[in-house]
């Protein structure tokens, strides 16, 4: 079985954004590296979360963005010390980028596009010496500590001083992030959080064969929508076969996928007409209809027709429709019942990985001495926004000034 013919003062398995960013630090400061990703090109859900707009951090100050984190809010607020929004908006331009604030307070680089800033960042990394190793599999650790590395010139070992494990959480796993990495922490008595789903839609019991067949994929626009006694936030949703997902449901992904683990079911309310009082609509419903149809009522009163009235039907008592005040109330606060996630291969992103009390604050495991991790195998998690993107990103050089410390040591090269 071939070796490698000296240990690598650092060795890092994963070519994302939390791998690469460890390994522009650690080069940046003289350190030599070697980076190994098991797809055929590095970035690859870089590269894919860019195709819609690369929304690469948020502009929102700094207090609420880093509340966006949840429970790990202070964990994370750490890695966003040394490397926040700013932090990655000057390092974007660094690589010879603008970028510009949407009118989300979403923060883009000129040209929207991720290839060029991977691209730009690909060649500084070429320029401080970074060996990339693309189609090598890490498959754990031999008797004597190695890294076993697959690729297609078979397996082989590589020494290393320090090893950054940066692979990602279990969502999307045809671009390399399947979580296969638990098994072998998990055997060293690293301390792990279950994988689950994050940024993700949400199952119903099901919705009837007309809402299926008609209105499956519509989009649920200009709504608020709130896990039931949670303020109500503006967005919005789409109606799928099973039950609903987009951007306002992923924001609130978090608070389902927790009522739904205690309690087997989450509510969550929808305001339909988040731009009309209720007053205002009841107002309206009473307005003699005549001979129209209530479809034809709701549409010519309160222009509401399509999947928003289809989800009405849908959710609304049928009572409701011969009472103007009942049927005003459930267009402001439509009740649904989600009662579990889609599988986590298609969320986002996911929670849970290696737990806070498993790692040092230089982000080292305390079971294995110069083994580090990085990204998404953390658990913690965000909503979409660039919260995801600056995370990843702050955890990688968080781990590199560890690293930086640990390599610094009495007694290591």
């Amino acid at each position: 079985m071939p070796y490698s013919a000296a240990p690598l003062p650092v060795a890092i398995i994963g070519a994302g954004p939390a791998g690469l960013m460890a390994a522009e630090v650690l080069s940046a400061a003289g350190v030599a590296v070697a980076v190994y990703d098991a797809m055929p090109s590095v970035g690859r859900k870089f590269l894919l979360a860019g195709v819609g707009g690369m929304n690469i951090t948020h502009a929102e100050p700094y207090a609420a963005f880093a509340s966006r984190y949840y429970e790990q809010a202070p964990w994370v607020d750490q890695w966003l010390q040394g490397f926040n929004a700013t932090g990655v908006r000057h390092w974007v331009r660094g690589l010879g980028l603008d970028t510009f604030v949407g009118s989300s307070g979403r923060v883009f680089p000129t040209g929207m596009k991720a290839a060029p800033l991977l691209r730009a960042w690909l060649k500084r990394l070429r320029e401080q010496g970074v060996a990339i190793h693309t189609r090598h599999h890490w498959q754990g650790w031999d008797e004597h500590g190695h890294l076993r590395m697959a690729s297609a010139q078979g397996e082989h070992r590589v020494a290393a001083h320090a090893t950054l494990l940066a692979l990602g959480g279990a969502s999307w796993p045809r671009l390399g992030s399947d979580g296969a990495w638990q098994g072998a922490l998990a055997e060293r008595g690293v301390a792990l959080a279950p994988l689950r789903a994050a940024n993700c839609g949400f199952e119903v019991q099901g919705w009837s064969a007309l809402l299926r067949e008609k209105f499956a994929g519509s989009p649920l626009k200009t709504i608020a929508m709130a896990v039931e006694g949670q303020p109500l936030q503006p967005g919005e949703a789409i109606l799928t076969e099973t039950g609903l997902e987009g951007s306002l449901v992923y924001a609130l992904s978090a608070a389902v996928r927790q009522r739904i683990e205690h309690h087997g079911h989450a509510w969550v309310q929808i305001d339909l007409l988040p731009q009309r009082s209720l007053a205002n609509i009841q107002a309206a419903l009473e307005k003699p209809r005549g001979a129209r149809s209530m479809a034809k009522h709701l549409y010519g009163q309160l222009k509401l027709d399509g999947a928003k009235a289809a989800l009405l039907r849908e959710l609304a008592s049928q009572t409701s429709f011969d009472s103007p005040a009942q049927l005003a109330h459930a267009i402001k606060a439509l009740r649904c019942q989600l009662v579990r996630t889609r599988p986590l291969a298609e969320a986002i992103s996911s929670a849970g990985g290696v737990r806070r009390d498993a790692l040092t604050d230089g982000l080292m495991l305390k079971a294995l001495p110069g083994v580090f991790c990085a990204g998404e195998m953390l658990d913690w998690e965000a909503p979409t926004g660039g919260y995801l993107l600056t995370a990843c990103l702050a955890s990688g050089r968080q781990a590199a000034g560890g690293m930086l410390d640990y390599l610094a040591q009495p007694g290591q090269p």
